[in-house]
């Protein structure tokens, strides 16, 4: 309760502080989001800050999904929060073992680097490799590499 309490209260002093906690990480929602339990049994729903993946319904979706759980799911992680999104997810770069997690997923071509929302430039750089590369994502046909914040815009548009 106090450990809630006590990183509730970081949230509130973010972003001029990061506040960084151990989580293990109990369910994979998408490429980009999963859930973890905290030292003191608190569920969070995390998002990775600063990139993007495709939804499960475009193409890659499943396979972006499949690349975090392959990194993080049952593992203990460190979250460095960085704030909370409209939904409420923390905002996190995450670390398992000696990997950084958010950027690990640009270089392998799992994600984009967010540019509405980016703050370590090395993303577009790793991007910009991964591209090059044709690796994951980048191995689709052009028609198929639609960025999730456009693909999102296109269906809110089609309702």
């Amino acid at each position: 309760m106090l450990r809630a309490l006590v990183t509730s209260l970081l949230f509130l002093a973010l972003p001029a502080f990061a506040a960084s906690f151990d989580c293990r990480v109990t369910g994979i929602a998408n490429g980009d989001t999963f859930s973890c339990l905290d030292a003191s049994g608190e569920h969070v729903r995390v998002k990775l800050a600063e990139i993007d993946t495709p939804e499960l319904q475009q193409p890659y979706g499943s396979q972006a999904r499949q690349a975090l759980a392959s990194y993080i799911f049952g593992k203990t992680v460190t979250l460095t929060a960085k704030g909370r999104d409209d939904a409420g997810r923390t905002l996190a770069r995450v670390r398992a073992g000696d990997s950084e997690i958010n950027s690990e997923l640009v270089r392998t071509g799992n994600a984009w680097a967010n540019r509405g929302h980016l703050d370590d430039r090395a993303l577009l750089n790793l991007e910009a490799v991964a591209r090059e590369l044709g690796r994951g994502l980048w191995s689709l046909p052009k028609a198929d590499q639609l960025p999730p914040w456009e693909w999102r815009e296109q269906q809110r548009r089609s309702r």
